[in-house]
């Protein structure tokens, strides 16, 4: 029997009574009082995230920036010291390993955010990869990360601090930061369409942090939040989900993050198969759709048009935030024109949709 493995928080996860699932090997919450509730709370108040699952690697030594150019699709060179960029590792194919964070802390040093389901394959990758002067530090099982969420949570937060994180940048951060006399490397990305902050701490500090932030953020409506709706709030905002709107079978481009992969900075795996699908056009584009009758769009749903199946559902369901059927798909470009009519495929009737703008939610 495979033995599921556990955050930091695991031991007071009913305290807040939440409902467990097995999530790519971890027992995680799905949700503490509903994903309802804990959706609108992020949208309207805040919410609190154990994310201790994902994975953290250091990269460290002289020839640092140099492996990490190699190996990811964005320009490393733009980074100042405290500043994080969104990035992804990619096969030579140009097929996505994962999608991750870089963390510039000094010249020579950076830290890598992976996903949990992906820390053996994206480190055996890596090491794969390795040249030069380089070392390669997992630090997943040391490392608890914690993630607040939502428009309240700068005031909540700077209950607990005195560092000045009313003026700290969107990906940017700050180390060494007492939060709750908590050690801490806070910074500022986010992965719901709100303002927040994420908490790397020593996992031994992980539970004593939790219980500080949700005192602090009672008067806030500051509420625990499950792994329900995170999905929902980063699907409303259409932040991709490894395995869903990325794969070993879909490119950054197919998946509309050009943005995120820069082909002018020099030579980086992946490269040539991205230049040629830029040149040519990607064959496949990752659109929004609304339902126009009855019916939810589900993942891997068939979506249709012109009689013959041009892709498929990544992620669908009824947005909590505005009440509509709307989901992601990734479909034959010749259709991804806004206002486009499709049909989706749900329990062997075709439901008719069309191509809408994206993201679904935006920051007010």
């Amino acid at each position: 029997m495979r033995m599921l493995k556990r955050t930091p928080l695991f031991p007071i996860y009913a305290e807040y009574g939440a409902r467990i699932i097995d999530f790519g090997g971890w027992e995680l919450p799905v949700q503490f009082t509903g994903i309802q509730k804990e959706h609108d709370a992020v949208r309207g108040q805040a919410g609190l995230f154990d994310v201790s699952h994902m994975g953290e690697v250091r990269i460290q030594g002289p020839d640092a920036f140099a492996f990490l150019q190699r190996v990811t699709t964005n320009d490393v060179s733009k980074l100042v010291e405290g500043q994080c960029q969104y990035s992804l590792l990619c096969y030579p194919s140009g097929g996505v390993v994962d999608d991750l964070l870089v963390y510039k802390l000094s010249e020579d040093d950076y830290m890598l955010v992976i996903n949990a389901s992906n820390i053996e394959k994206d480190i055996a990758w890596l090491q794969q990869h390795l040249t030069g002067q380089v070392e390669l530090i997992n630090i997943s099982d040391e490392t608890a990360l914690l993630a607040l969420q939502g428009p309240r949570a700068v005031d909540i937060v700077a209950k607990l601090t005195d560092a000045p994180i009313q003026s700290l940048k969107t990906f940017h951060f700050l180390t060494d930061v007492k939060v709750g006399g908590v050690t801490t490397l806070l910074s500022r990305t986010g992965y719901t369409g709100e303002d927040g902050f994420e908490l790397y701490v020593d996992q031994k500090d992980a539970i004593a942090l939790w219980r500080e932030l949700l005192e602090a953020g009672a008067e806030h409506g500051l509420i625990p939040t499950g792994l329900g709706a995170r999905d929902t709030l980063r699907f409303e905002a259409r932040l991709p989900l490894y395995g869903q709107e990325l794969s070993p079978e879909i490119s950054p481009l197919e998946a509309g993050l050009s943005y995120f992969v820069k082909l002018d900075k020099g030579d980086f795996i992946g490269r040539d198969a991205l230049l040629e699908q830029k040149t040519n056009g990607v064959p496949r584009k990752l659109v929004g759709i609304e339902m126009q009758e009855r019916g939810i769009p589900r993942p891997h749903y068939a979506v249709y048009a012109e009689g013959k199946q041009i892709g498929e559902v990544t992620t669908g369901t009824q947005s909590p935030t505005y009440k509509t059927n709307v989901g992601l798909a990734l479909i034959d470009s010749a259709f991804s024109a806004l206002g486009t009519e499709v049909f989706v495929e749900i329990r062997g009737a075709q439901v008719k949709a069309s191509v809408v703008t994206t993201p679904f939610h935006k920051k007010k």
